[in-house]
């Protein structure tokens, strides 16, 4: 799960933003467990210049969490495993899929409510029809073949089944250029290209919003140069510490910053959709 550029890790602070994690019920207490490393591909809890990101991902499972409610429910590319776990929250089952070993493990240490699987995303292994809910957030712009892996939400579904999806805005995250920023993203999509994919696998798209800057980072963008974004992102790329404003605005952001609106989608930050099987 991510949706930013790589960063210089050993240039962090060793700065932690406080949390209830460790006392949540359903999560092994972080002393317990090894963190993630945090590479660039994904985004992790806990680290005070990440934050921004973070919080940028978690409010899209906030705001779509009531599609979890009661259902049985496949995140497609888990990740840490943090959103697993708070889809666990409302959830009948949760069943989390990662590629990667050393996510996949994380996750059955540290979030034992989620029932997690190691497998391909273009070859989902379960079974026709057997979830509600498919979530697929800041995943879907790593994967080479984005069709394969949208049919094989289709086929998981139930009808009338939800895929609830995010992805990076192209048009704001790689503003003028054929090839994606991220090292880590394959192609990524503006709201058209992602309507057209949803729709050409043979789902009824619902709900096309976009994440954007609320007032609060509105004014931090003010404040830092014109972007807040860019700021953070020079500093990681610097190679250097990060200035000690710079990290108490990154590690003080919250996720109600952030606001879902589905008007002027070009401009958004992050793409969400909302895509039914018929």
């Amino acid at each position: 799960m991510c949706g930013r550029l790589t960063s210089n890790v050993g240039a962090m602070s060793e700065a932690v933003i406080p949390a209830a994690v460790g006392t949540t019920p359903g999560i092994t207490p972080e002393s317990a467990v090894e963190p993630l490393p945090l590479t660039g591909e994904r985004t992790v809890p806990g680290i005070a210049e990440e934050n921004y990101w973070f919080r940028r991902h978690e409010i899209v499972y906030a705001r779509l969490l009531e599609h979890c409610a009661g259902k049985t429910v496949l995140e497609a590319g888990s990740g840490e495993g943090y959103g697993a776990n708070m889809i666990a929250d409302v959830a009948t089952k949760v069943i989390g899929l990662d590629y990667d070993t050393s996510a996949v493990e994380h996750v059955r240490a540290r979030y034992p409510r989620v029932e997690m699987i190691q497998g391909n995303l273009a070859a989902l292994p379960l079974e026709d029809e057997s979830v509600d809910v498919v979530v697929n957030f800041q995943v879907i712009e790593h994967l080479w073949d984005q069709g394969q892996f949208i049919q094989e939400c289709l086929r998981v579904l139930r009808p009338g089944g939800e895929l609830l999806i995010s992805t990076p805005n192209r048009i704001t995250f790689s503003p003028g250029r054929d090839t994606p920023l991220n090292p880590f993203h394959t192609r990524e999509l503006n709201a058209a290209e992602l309507t057209e994919l949803l729709v050409d696998a043979g789902f009824r798209v619902t709900l096309m919003t976009g994440v954007h800057h609320g007032p609060t980072l509105k004014a931090l963008d003010a404040k830092h140069g014109g972007s807040f974004i860019d700021a953070q992102i020079e500093r990681a790329l610097a190679g250097e510490p990060w200035p000690a404003e710079l990290t108490t605005d990154v590690a003080a952001v919250a996720i109600d910053d952030f606001a879902l609106i589905t008007e002027d989608i070009d401009a958004s930050l992050d793409l969400v959709a909302i895509a039914v099987k018929p």
